[in-house]
């Protein structure tokens, strides 16, 4: 009897248990987001498309074939993104009438890639640490914003040669002039739109004969659901060479605080030891170019001296990753291309963060630590801005890859070395002086506005 007793227990505890690990289990699926597919474009035919068609415009003898001779040419491809809650406009006579209003230039839409090879890609956008939800609120990340993204050749009306210098010039002064009056146009059309709806809303409300009450719920409601806009951040106007619509990149390259992630490490540690203002400043300094990165970096190390192990780990549980990572990497690397993490920061997070997003290497300092504790001390060589320029430089090498076919993507000042070696630079969310020497910058989306500065149209779901 007693036997049979133990035996029924133990069923029941069994049960149990499988009961509560199937509850988890379910639990975690049920928060867990789908898998979000798109389609991408690999062998673009578009931009080719649109430079055989003004062929006649460019000079004689020019071959539509060789990218170093078309990098030569003031030939520029225009991309314009914008956030899909904003007002486009009619954007594409818009960009013309803007283009009429310069005699020397002529304008092509660019088509989309009916003719290109298209590959799906999957991406699973739920963060992988269950911690991580727990404690930033976050089980549905976005796989990339919704966006708008027009495309557009700008070439010389004429077969106009042009000095290297004065091309880049052209180009600066084409983006600053078009994308401050877009800001200006598009900021005074959607004022002008809620002002409509809002009238739209005052008249219905005076028809109806509803209390004092209903009527300021419904205003409180109307201003809720109203988009917030930041008039800096209404658009992105990329206006590169055609030569990197049509070279091929085969190694992208990103920074990973504030780029791949939300956060820098650096900070979160120092908040957590108590130090965050004295460090963050620094941080910010460096960032900006005002002091030198080594002796910063140094300064800050030194702070975090005695942070145990455990909150390391806390840390990289809490680490947010930015939007549209997942889905840049893996249409990255769906596309062909090597991906490298390298970082001013810390292997320590930066190989969680690189497992995290598939990406294939990783190049950070190390953290110094003894008897499970930070001891202060740094390790050299110190990953600054021209040791992330030597990595990228001895990777492409490594790889066989030219330097015309990589692509670095950050934020801060000690980006620069390396994104100027590069064949395309992109600024992402970055510092003023970043996205000033950039050749493309990225702050109307999350990261996958990489993919648009490459050329390639809009993402959206497939069914």
């Amino acid at each position: 009897m007693l036997d049979s007793l133990c035996l029924t227990y133990r069923l029941s505890v069994l049960k149990l248990l499988l009961f509560l690990i199937l509850s988890v289990h379910t639990r975690d699926n049920l928060a867990m987001p789908k898998n979000t597919p798109y389609s991408l474009p690999k062998d673009s035919k578009a931009w080719q498309q649109a430079v055989d068609s003004v062929a006649a415009l460019l000079p004689s003898g020019t071959s539509l074939s060789d990218f170093d001779a078309l990098q030569s040419l003031p030939v520029f491809a225009l991309i314009v993104v914008l956030p899909a809650h904003v007002p486009a406009l009619d954007i594409h006579n818009y960009v013309q009438s803007w283009v009429d209003e310069q005699p020397s230039w002529h304008l092509v839409t660019v088509a989309e890639d009916a003719e290109a090879n298209f590959i799906e890609v999957d991406v699973n956008v739920a963060t992988s640490d269950a911690a991580a939800n727990a404690q930033t609120q976050d089980t549905t990340q976005s796989a990339f914003v919704p966006a708008q993204v027009f495309r557009y050749l700008l070439v010389p009306a004429t077969d106009t040669l042009m000095h290297p210098a004065k091309k880049v010039a052209a180009a600066h002064i084409i983006d600053d002039q078009l994308t401050t009056r877009l800001r200006r146009d598009l900021a005074q059309h959607y004022t002008d739109n809620q002002s409509t709806g809002n009238q739209s809303t005052d008249n219905q409300s005076t028809g109806n004969q509803s209390s004092e009450n209903e009527s300021t719920d419904n205003e409180g409601t109307d201003n809720e659901a109203k988009p917030s806009l930041d008039s800096e951040n209404l658009v992105d106007c990329h206006i590169l060479s055609i030569g990197h619509m049509l070279r091929t990149h085969k190694l992208a390259c990103f920074d990973m605080d504030s780029t791949l992630i939300e956060q820098e490490v650096i900070v979160e540690l120092a908040k957590t030891a108590g130090i965050g203002a004295e460090v963050e400043a620094i941080t910010e300094a460096a960032m900006r170019g005002e002091i030198d990165f080594d002796e910063s970096f140094a300064r800050r190390v030194a702070l975090l001296e005695g942070i145990p192990t455990t909150v390391l780990d806390e840390i990289c549980a809490r680490l947010k990753i930015s939007t549209g990572a997942h889905t840049t990497i893996t249409a990255l690397k769906a596309l062909g291309y090597h991906t490298i993490l390298v970082s001013g920061g810390f292997t320590y997070f930066a190989d969680y963060v690189a497992e995290r997003l598939g990406i294939d290497e990783v190049h950070a300092n190390f953290l110094d630590i003894e008897e499970g504790e930070v001891t202060g001390h740094i390790q050299l060589p110190i990953v600054n801005g021209d040791k992330k320029a030597a990595i990228v430089q001895q990777t492409a090498e490594r790889l066989g890859i030219e330097m015309t076919q990589v692509v670095c993507v950050g934020d801060g000042a000690n980006d620069l070395p390396m994104m100027a070696l590069a064949d395309l630079g992109v600024a992402y969310n970055a510092k003023p002086i970043v996205q000033a020497r950039a050749d493309a910058a990225v702050n109307v989306t999350g990261l996958e506005g990489v993919l648009y500065a490459l050329g390639y149209p809009e993402l959206s779901p497939v069914s």
